[in-house]
Order: C-alpha cells, then structure tokens, then sequence
C-alpha cells in the first residue's frame, strides 16, 4: 500500500469532521509511543517554549547523571541515547531558537562530562558534527538572535 502525499492527505482532513479528527488522533497514538509524545507537546507545551526548554535540559541533565563513565562503550550508548532524546525532542519543536538552545546544552553537557572527546574517536566526530550543527542553525537566525547565542557558542568550541 503506498501512502497519500501530504497536501493530498491535509486537503482530505479539512472535509472531515471534528469527530472524525480526534478519533484518527487516538488510534495514531495507540500504534507508537513517539505519536503519543509528539500530540502530548502539541497540546499541554507547545505553548510555552521555555518551560519546555527547561524539561528538556532537566532529562538531559538526569541521563548524563546516569552516565558510566567506568566503560568507554557504555558511555558512548548513554550519550548517544542522550543525543537521541534531544533530537526527538528538537523535532517535536521545529524552532530554530529551540534547536539551537538545546544542541548548545548538549554539547555544554558532554563536554563538562568528563569523557575523552579527542578528535578522531566516536565520541569526538559526534560533539564535532553536533557543534557544526549547531553553527549551521545559528546562521540562519536573524542577526539579532545571532549575537545573542554567539557568546554561548564560542564557550563551547
């Protein structure tokens, strides 16, 4: 079964009734526990950007205290799981000011961790790219909001 494109899927949506709409909302979030996230943000947080902010960086904050450092492979799980979340979560936004505030909190994370980010090992090419993405969305904000983030970008370089 090949799925409909977006637009034709939205046009469908506008002709059926409110009913109807909140009743496919509750069978998508049944089927995967990521649905149920994201209709959970867009209902009770979407609203406030800084609280949500402030969520986000209060659970990055408990998985990095959760880290084994004890083991270089399972740190590298942990932060990799950590990075996942926050992604998740960047996704669930789609703000720039979101993305950027929380990829400089992560990478701020990682490096007060304690783990080895030596340029060439896995843990250092993912703090790498992370940064650059992080330059990449800074660059796209407006001049203003540049000069605001730019200081918390050089802290973490």
């Amino acid at each position: 079964m090949k799925p409909e494109t977006i637009s034709t899927i939205k046009k469908e949506l506008l002709h059926l009734p409110p009913d109807q709409l909140v009743e496919f909302c509750i069978r998508m979030a049944k089927y995967k526990v990521e649905n149920k996230e994201l209709l959970s943000y867009l209902i009770y947080e979407s609203a406030d950007q800084a609280l949500f902010i402030e969520e986000v960086k209060k659970e990055i904050d408990l998985q990095f205290k959760n880290l084994n450092k004890s083991q270089h492979f399972l740190a590298k799980k942990t932060v990799r799981k950590v990075l996942r979340t926050t992604l998740k979560y960047i996704k669930f936004s789609g703000e720039k000011t979101t993305e950027l505030e929380l990829l400089i909190y992560f990478c701020k994370k990682l490096r007060l961790s304690g783990l080895s980010l030596r340029y060439g090992t896995v843990l250092g090419n993912l703090y790498m790219r992370q940064h650059q993405r992080a330059q990449k969305v800074l660059g796209t904000l407006h001049e203003d909001l540049q000069m605001d983030y730019a200081d918390e970008m050089a802290r973490i370089s």
